[in-house]
């Protein structure tokens, strides 16, 4: 369902696109250091939701980070997103699996609309000037960030590791 939601959202931009024909593929074994050759990165954070798989507890944040990497081949008018959403993991189970972000259907919007204006600069050459749509934060944050629940912050993505 997720890719499906992160896929439509890149659709609906695809005309910025220069008609190429983009997909999403996500890719949990993406770093921030190691992207391929002739592929550019791109990082970005906004605010999701998170369900325990073992208590069901839910909790938000608003410090998920998403590392993209994306590459256009001109050839084939063909690119690919490679898109890693960092997970959390609950502070209360033992045990505790990390979780999948569950982001709104507006913040991932608004992630890919940040996303594209990246490719635009990198892959396109195109000067769009600087614009920072914020993401829309639902629900109640409680406490500080958990960063030993945070994959990002394990992986020194997160803008809160220490």
């Amino acid at each position: 369902m997720a890719s499906i939601l992160w896929n439509s959202a890149v659709q609906e931009r695809a005309t910025e696109l220069h008609g190429d024909s983009w997909d999403v593929v996500f890719d949990d074994s993406i770093t921030q250091h190691n992207t391929a050759s002739g592929w550019y990165h791109y990082i970005s954070g906004s605010f999701a939701g998170f369900s325990c798989s073992l208590c069901r507890r839910t909790w938000a944040s608003k410090r998920v980070q998403v590392i993209f990497h994306f590459y256009l081949n001109s050839a084939s008018n063909q690119g690919t997103i490679k898109v890693r959403r960092f997970k959390q993991k609950c502070k209360r189970c033992t045990g505790a699996r990390m979780e999948d972000p569950n982001f709104s259907v507006e913040n991932i919007d608004v992630l890919v609309e940040r996303l594209v204006t990246k490719i635009r600069v990198r892959c396109y050459l195109e000067y769009l000037g600087e614009s920072n749509r914020p993401s829309r934060f639902s629900g109640r944050m409680n406490g500080p960030h958990e960063t030993m629940h945070c994959e990002a912050c394990q992986n020194g993505v997160c803008s809160q590791a220490t």
